[in-house]
């Protein structure tokens, strides 16, 4: 049975979650012409929040708020980037979602086994969003042998796992500016 905080703690990450996943990265290039001209990254904020918030909580704390966010998304509100619906489960994206549950394993071994340092930090995140990318791949992967469609499989490769991985990585270095406040954070209880 849950207790009150920790139900706290699950809607807390729930929300964060849904809220992260629908803003995108947005970088303002004024010295183009003079205007406010914005460069979209292909990505949101969903991933380094999930980092975060697994520094944070425990990992059965984020499993939790993750899998009711999955089963928003495909059952009652289309909560995820590109909609929701049980169709969802065709796209190459689920696979990468699906790929979130190693990442909070992963990331989690910091709260655990290691001491959260920037050296430990950085390998842990790099491994786990490695892993990450390689769920969806092989989600990708068996999707294009199921549908029998193989000439998808390179396309989405690209689009989907090789087209975000750097920017996926490039996430993690302002994270390591929470890294002595989460520290202080959990010391404190």
């Amino acid at each position: 049975m849950l207790n009150f905080y920790k139900l706290i703690e699950i809607l807390v990450s729930l929300q964060s979650i849904v809220i992260t996943s629908m803003l995108p990265v947005y970088i303002p290039l004024p010295f183009i012409y003079k205007s406010s001209n914005n460069f979209e990254l292909p990505i949101t904020w969903q991933i380094p929040t999930i980092i975060l918030l697994t520094l944070i909580f425990h990992k059965k704390v984020v499993f939790r708020a993750f899998s009711i966010y999955l089963i928003l998304g495909l059952f009652i509100f289309p909560v995820f980037n590109q909609g929701g619906s049980i169709g969802y489960l065709l796209t190459p994206n689920f696979g990468y979602l699906l790929g979130l549950y190693p990442l909070i394993k992963i990331i989690d071994n910091l709260n655990t086994r290691y001491k959260i340092n920037v050296r430990n930090f950085l390998k842990n995140g790099f491994i786990a969003i490695g892993t990450m990318h390689l769920t969806g791949i092989l989600y990708n992967f068996i999707q294009t042998i199921f549908y029998n469609q193989f000439n998808l499989f390179l396309y989405n490769l690209g689009k989907y796992s090789l087209g975000k991985i750097g920017y996926h990585l490039l996430m993690l270095f302002p994270l390591l500016l929470l890294i002595k406040p989460i520290e202080r954070l959990k010391s404190s209880k």
